[in-house]
């Protein structure tokens, strides 16, 4: 009987770290679903589609993952209900240091409370990725630092656009805004 196995997140974006959770979590289970968080209570840099999207080229694209052993989905719902949908009884839940694990247990007993039948299992990435958080990847690349070693080509050149478009709106916006103050004040 084959084994599946949930991965939840909100991957925004994914990282080497996520990536070692990946790797380790298809050594256990014959098919891994990658669920990403719709989750509306949190302001995303990436939307779910977005995400969705660079996982996969992260994965299939630059690192050749199987597709065959991995779905990439987007979910609103509970993941215990994820796993129903997808025949899974493993949750996969990746730990980068001791202070994510409270939080990370909490969630365990509370799906457990919630379904006896599904299990959590807690895997930590590698030594060198565990420093690795999204909202690190982020900061480091709005302030012009090297995010290699942290992220995928594809992850690397999405968040590189965003934040060329958003600066290059702001500039946009700027320009109107000097301009039409030059306006104003030359021609009246």
């Amino acid at each position: 009987m084959k084994k599946n196995g949930i991965y939840p997140g909100t991957f925004d974006p994914i990282s080497l770290g996520h990536v070692d959770v990946i790797r380790k979590s298809l050594i256990i289970v014959d098919k891994l679903v990658i669920g990403v968080s719709e989750d509306t209570s949190k302001e995303h840099f990436f939307d779910v589609g977005e995400r969705v999207q660079l996982v996969k080229d992260c994965l299939f694209k630059d690192l050749s993952f199987q597709k065959k052993k991995i779905n990439v989905v987007p979910f609103n719902i509970l993941t215990i209900e994820l796993c129903k949908k997808h025949r899974a009884t493993i949750i996969f839940r990746g730990l980068r240091a001791v202070s994510d694990f409270e939080y990370e247990f909490q969630l365990a007993g509370m799906n457990r409370k919630l379904n006896k039948q599904i299990e959590t299992v807690f895997l930590m990435s590698d030594l060198e990725n565990q420093v690795i958080a999204s909202k690190f990847i982020k900061e480091v690349a709005s302030l012009g630092g090297d995010i290699k070693k942290f992220a995928s080509k594809s992850v690397i050149n999405a968040i590189n656009k965003k934040l060329w478009l958003d600066s290059s709106l702001y500039f946009f916006l700027y320009y109107i805004i000097i301009v039409y103050s030059l306006r104003k004040t030359l021609w009246f």
